[in-house]
């Protein structure tokens, strides 16, 4: 598991992947701080590693991502860190679509693909 603060190869999310799922990588995203945690088991260990680094847990979103599927569908919003009735999203997706727009733009920007 680490934290991705610098821009990261398409190459290195797909042999994390080969060695845990298979085809994809479970990230949580910190949308205040622009980071992401990767390559742990659950979502909620990489929630863990970012609080533990600083972070806050309103900002943490949960993802999967699948390297090698083109387009918008390399990125999966799905994590039960995410049921979140608080802060009104009461599933396991994201359901703000600017929140969305967030989370995408910070794993382009810090995977390079």
């Amino acid at each position: 598991m680490e934290i991705v603060t610098e821009e990261i190869t398409l190459a290195s999310l797909r042999e994390m992947a080969a060695k845990k799922f298979g085809d994809m990588v479970k990230a949580v995203v910190d949308v205040e701080r622009g980071i992401m945690a990767i390559d742990g088991e659950l979502h909620a260990d990489e929630e863990g590693l970012l609080l533990e680094n600083g972070s806050k847990q309103a900002s943490l979103w949960g993802i999967n991502i699948y390297p090698d599927v083109a387009g918008d569908d390399w990125l999966e919003f799905d994590s039960l860190i995410n049921l979140r009735p608080s802060q009104g999203n009461r599933s396991r997706g994201v359901e703000d679509p600017q929140l969305t727009e967030k989370i995408k733009g910070i794993v382009s920007r810090l995977v390079r693909r």
